[in-house]
């Protein structure tokens, strides 16, 4: 998944022609089916109409570059007749209310994260006075409109009132140790020679259940383990990606010799790339070279 910010501003790379073919500047969303119906296109000629490329056209979003077969998956405004119902309602989501049901403003959708095929997975509204944010689910949202986002449920404002009760808490804090002042004045039956060693015994007990109680709190910060998921997820994406370029250049011609930096012919000119041309070019990381030269 990707954060529209990710997005934006990226390479447009034909893998077949070798050769940039402009930029992302924004997404055209299709509020209906909530999702990135295609990206609009910046290049060289914008001055001459809107291009677009439909979402269905991308190979892969990568870190640097978004990858497409060629240059005729850009469509013009005169080809995109499809499209032209989305660009009269331009519905941006990012920077709308977000307003519940019942009519309670939770902020503003401060950004949206678009899964693979481009459907709209997330979105996250922040407050009025930014100082915190919340991520709404896609299946939590009814309606994507051009100034609102209509959600399904109300954002914990608890949680906006236990902040500032915190912030406030702080100086009550002292009032913890002033409450177990009591305790300590219990040994008032001190005239006990008998007695008060033993209450010293039994005090001492509770000290030391109370001093392994904290290596549990210390334990505590276990929620890092969350981030196994993201990076299993980010590398059965990468294998998603890997797996669509492999489907991608099987059978296709090379459009000239590829070898190793040791001078080892991958494949020759000409020649049909096969599963072991592919293997070839991946162990001597000419992969990306081999995509970019095919016909």
């Amino acid at each position: 998944m990707k954060k529209s910010v990710e997005i934006l501003g990226l390479p447009i790379i034909s893998i077949t022609e070798g050769r940039e073919l402009g930029s992302s500047k924004s997404l055209l969303i299709d509020a209906q089916n909530g999702s990135v119906a295609a990206l609009i296109i910046e290049d060289e000629d914008w001055f001459r109409g809107v291009k677009l490329l439909p979402y269905d056209s991308v190979i892969a979003i990568g870190d640097d570059a978004i990858t497409i077969t060629n240059s005729e998956n850009i469509l013009k405004l005169a080809e995109a007749t499809d499209y032209e119902p989305l660009l009269n309602q331009n519905v941006r989501v990012i920077g709308t209310k977000a307003i519940t049901k019942a009519g309670s403003i939770q902020g503003v959708v401060s950004e949206i994260v678009i899964g693979e095929s481009g459907k709209i997975a997330k979105c996250t509204i922040a407050t009025e006075n930014e100082t915190d944010t919340k991520d709404i689910a896609a299946e939590q949202i009814s309606i994507f409109g051009k100034q609102v986002t209509i959600i399904d449920c109300e954002l914990p404002e608890e949680a906006q009132l236990a902040q500032k009760k915190t912030k406030s808490a702080a100086p009550v804090k002292p009032v913890a140790p002033v409450e177990q002042k009591p305790v300590e004045e219990v040994p008032a039956p001190a005239p006990a020679p008998v007695e008060s060693p033993a209450e010293a015994k039994e005090a001492a007990p509770e000290e030391k259940t109370e001093v392994k109680a904290e290596p549990e709190k210390a334990a505590a910060p276990a929620p890092e383990p969350a981030k196994a998921p993201e990076n299993q997820a980010k590398q059965l994406s990468d294998k998603a990606v890997e797996e669509r370029h492999r489907r991608f250049l099987l059978g296709k011609k090379a459009a000239r010799r590829i070898a190793t930096d040791n001078g080892i012919v991958i494949v020759e000119a000409g020649a049909d790339i096969t599963e072991e041309v592919l293997q070839k070019a991946k162990l001597a990381n000419k992969f990306i070279e081999l995509s970019m030269n095919v016909q």
